[in-house]
């Protein structure tokens, strides 16, 4: 299947940086964290997820550019902290299973805005959360479900600047290429319209298209999987068609964020406990991908994290960006996964070194997120939760 042709199809003619998934995928290309837009799922489950294949495929770039000059080497405390995500794989070797596979993912970007008095604080806005379910078998039926999140503010610094500004219900924001406005109004969840809603002959079709019985065949070795999934030479078979010459050009590799996000995909599929074990563990013994520090995510849960190298990105305002917003920063992608179950939280990227919009946040601030509430399997067709994810604030 041509994946990339699965993209435009779904969504249009790519028009950068306003479409998630190639957003994204550009975003491993060229080395910048996605510019992200409210146009369906960014990360889709069940049968839709090939388009998230195609976005990191088109993360193959030329050998020898994934890594920024400056970029800080592990820490002394890093050996301890890849124990620490072998452990969270053992964990997750222990999981059950079940009729029907759920995700329930909520994912956000971080904007900067400015006071009327020009101060200027971070929100979390173009958010959703995306809900859905399919059953293990075809005809088992497939359902999503997905509600807007309200723009709020990212921290309580950030709340104390808004409410000293009067508290707006809107906020009024640079996105890429584009001013883009953005409320602190809440959605409710839909069932019925463009990218939602049930079909009762779907099931048992999951990441990259996969079948059940496919995802219950992979190795558990993690050599084994690194040279099946992701290895260079796996990519470029892989995705060839979708990116015409890359099969043929040995110089071609993907970034080790592109792999962290492939790897992701099969994390939160319904693939045998002891195959996302070993994928764990492939990941932590990857070119590229380090173990880090415990790291916690936009829910406020923390956990063992493995960290792809820094990567910098430029705004030289060649799309509009304003001029005291220009500049270089450096960021990093970032899989954090529960300790105690070795279940995959979140897939974030995050500050490195400040610098552009991002030149008054600290090293750590969360630029873009897609964040797993819960994936796993039920007996039963799971509903999605009434509880938001966030507290007012």
């Amino acid at each position: 299947m041509d994946e990339l042709r699965t993209v435009r199809e779904a969504y249009g003619d790519t028009a950068p940086p306003t479409m998630t998934e190639i957003a994204q995928a550009r975003a491993l290309w060229e080395e910048k964290p996605p510019r992200r837009s409210r146009l369906g799922w960014p990360f889709r489950i069940g049968v839709g997820a090939v388009a998230a294949g195609a976005a990191a495929a088109v993360g193959i770039a030329t050998a020898g550019t994934s890594g920024s000059p400056g970029a800080p080497r592990p820490s002394a405390n890093v050996d301890l902290g890849r124990q620490a995500v072998l452990a969270a794989a053992t964990k997750a070797e222990q999981a059950p299973t079940g009729r029907y596979w759920y995700t329930d993912q909520v994912s956000g970007q971080s904007y900067i805005v400015r006071s009327k008095s020009g101060t200027p604080y971070a929100i979390s806005a173009a958010a959703s959360e995306m809900f859905g379910w399919d059953g293990v078998k075809p005809g088992m039926g497939t359902m999503y479900y997905d509600r807007d999140l309200p723009a709020r503010p990212l921290t309580e610094q950030d709340a104390a600047v808004w409410r000293a500004d009067g508290s707006p219900s809107s906020f009024r924001t640079w996105s890429g290429d584009h001013h883009a406005t953005y409320t602190t109004k809440a959605g409710e969840w839909r069932s019925s319209g463009p990218n939602v809603g049930l079909d009762p002959q779907g099931g048992g079709r999951f990441f990259w298209g996969k079948s059940a019985e496919e995802l219950q065949g992979l190795p558990t070795d993690p050599a084994a999987l690194t040279r099946m999934i992701l290895s260079d030479e796996a990519l470029r078979k892989k995705f060839g068609k979708a990116h015409p010459g890359a099969s043929r050009r040995t110089g071609l590799r993907m970034t080790p964020a592109a792999k962290m996000r492939i790897a992701s995909g099969f994390l939160t599929a319904p693939t045998p406990p002891k195959v996302r074990a070993g994928l764990i563990r492939a990941l932590a013994a990857l070119p590229g991908v380090h173990a880090v520090a415990r790291e916690t995510d936009v829910l406020g849960r923390t956990g063992v994290a493995l960290a792809a190298d820094p990567m910098s990105s430029t705004d030289d305002g060649e799309y509009g960006t304003k001029k005291e917003d220009r500049g270089t920063y450096t960021w990093r992608s970032v899989l954090i996964f529960d300790e105690s179950s070795g279940a995959l939280l979140s897939m974030q990227d995050e500050l490195v070194k400040p610098g552009g919009v991002y030149r008054m946040r600290e090293p750590g601030f969360v630029i873009y997120h897609d964040t797993f509430r819960g994936s796993g399997w039920s007996d039963t067709e799971p509903k999605p939760p009434a509880r938001p994810p966030f507290p007012a604030r």
